[in-house]
C-alpha cells in the first residue's frame, strides 16, 4: 500500500473526521468552547442542545393589566373627575335661573361665590353645624358600639337573634329612619305620650330650640351599629392565647379591656371614626326628610343649605361654591388619615420607609 493511500484511511477513520460527532471517554468540545452535556455518558449528542431561547415579551403583552384598567378608569373619569372640574367651574360663574339656559355664556366672577359664601350667607354657621354635630354623635356611638360588641362577642344562647337585632338600625333606608322618628316625635306622637306619662312636657321636637338634639338623637340612633360591627370585627382578630395568657395571669375585666382588647381595637376604630364623620357631615336624606325644607336654622347643615341655595333660591354658581367648600372640608381629615397610615406603615419592620 502506498503512503498516500495509508494517510487517507487513518483520516477517514480518526476521532477529528469531518461530519461525526464526539464519542463517550472524550471531552467533546462544543462550538463555543464548552463541554458537551453527553460527555463521557457513552451517547453522541451534538453539543449545545439544552439550551432554550429566551422568549422576551411584547410591549402589549407587558403592559396588558394597564389596559384592564381602561373601562373603570373610563367610568371613574365621567362620573367623579368630569363632574367635578364642571362644579368648579361653575363656581366661577354667576350662574342663576336667569342664565341657566345658557350657562356656557353666564358672567364670569371668578372667587366672587366664595367670597359671598364665606362673608354673607350661613355658611360658616352651616360647617359649624355639620362638624359638632357629627363629633357629638361619633362620641356617643363609640362606647355603645364597643359595649354592644364586647356584649355579644362570646358565645351564648341567642346571641344570633341579638346580634340582628343590633343591626335593625343600620339596615335601614335613612329616609325609612327619618320617617319613622318623625312619626314620633310629631306633637301628641309617641314620644309626648311616653314623656306625659312621667309628667314631663317636652315641648315642640322637629320645630323649636330642640331640633339640633333631635337629630343628634336620630343619628345616634342609626349610625351605632356601624361602629359595632367595626369593633366586633376587630374582637375577632385577638387571638385565642392571648385571652388565656391574661386570665392565667389573673387580670381584671378592665385591665384586660385596657390592655388586650383596646390595641387591637385602636385601627378598627379609628377608620370607624372618619368614615363615620364623614358620613355624617354629608348624610342630606336624614335631616331632609326629618325636619323638611326649608329645616329650622338649628339643624341647617350644609347639604341642607347647599340644597335650599341651588333649588329654592335658584343661585347655582353659588351652591357649587358651598359643595366645593364640602368637598376640601370632608378631604382634611381624609388626608390626614391617610398619611397616619402611610406614617404608621412605614414603622412596621416590613414596612416601606
Amino acid at each position: 500500500m502506498s503512503t498516500d493511500s495509508f494517510r487517507e484511511m487513518k483520516a477517514m477513520t480518526g476521532p477529528a473526521a469531518e461530519g461525526q460527532p464526539a464519542r463517550s471517554g472524550t471531552n467533546a468540545q462544543a462550538p463555543d468552547g464548552g463541554t458537551s452535556p453527553s460527555a463521557g455518558t457513552g451517547t453522541i449528542q451534538p453539543a449545545g442542545r439544552g439550551k432554550k431561547p429566551v422568549r422576551r415579551k411584547g410591549l402589549s403583552e407587558r403592559n396588558r393589566p394597564l389596559w384592564m384598567l381602561i373601562p373603570g378608569g373610563l367610568l371613574m373619569f365621567v362620573i367623579i373627575v368630569l363632574p367635578l372640574f364642571l362644579g368648579i367651574y361653575m363656581s366661577a360663574l354667576n350662574l342663576d335661573q336667569y342664565s341657566l339656559r345658557k350657562w356656557v355664556s353666564a358672567p364670569f366672577i371668578g372667587v366672587g361665590n366664595f367670597v359671598e359664601a364665606l362673608t354673607d350667607s350661613p355658611l360658616l354657621h352651616s360647617v359649624w353645624l355639620s362638624v359638632s354635630y357629627s363629633l357629638i354623635a361619633m362620641i356617643v356611638t363609640l362606647p355603645l358600639g364597643i359595649a354592644a360588641a364586647v356584649a355579644t362577642q362570646n358565645r351564648f344562647k341567642g346571641r344570633a337573634v341579638i346580634r340582628s337585632i343590633f343591626l335593625i338600625p343600620y339596615v335601614l333606608p335613612s329616609f325609612v329612619v327619618a320617617t319613622v322618628w318623625r312619626t314620633m316625635f310629631q306633637p301628641n306622637g309617641v314620644v309626648d305620650s311616653a314623656l306625659g306619662t312621667f309628667g314631663m312636657d317636652a315641648g315642640l321636637w322637629l320645630n323649636g330650640p330642640q331640633t339640633y338634639w333631635t337629630l343628634i338623637l336620630v343619628q345616634i340612633w342609626a349610625s351605632w351599629p356601624f361602629i359595632y360591627l367595626l369593633a366586633l370585627s376587630g374582637l375577632q382578630s385577638v387571638d385565642h392565647e392571648v385571652h388565656e395568657a391574661s386570665a392565667l395571669d389573673g387580670a381584671l375585666w378592665w385591665n384586660k379591656l385596657r390592655y388586650v382588647i383596646f390595641p387591637y381595637l385602636k385601627g378598627p376604630l379609628a377608620l370607624a371614626f372618619l368614615i363615620g364623620m364623614l358620613h355624617h357631615i354629608n348624610n342630606f336624606t336624614l335631616p331632609f326628610v326629618l325636619f323638611g325644607v326649608p329645616a329650622p336654622a338649628d339643624v341647617e347643615v350644609l347639604p341642607i343649605l347647599t340644597y335650599v341655595t341651588s333649588f329654592q333660591s335658584f343661585r347655582f354658581g353659588l351652591s357649587a361654591a358651598m359643595a366645593f367648600v364640602s368637598l376640601v372640608l370632608i378631604a382634611i381629615p381624609l388626608f390626614i388619615y391617610l398619611r397616619a397610615v402611610k406614617l404608621d406603615d412605614a414603622e412596621t419592620p416590613g414596612g416601606k420607609k
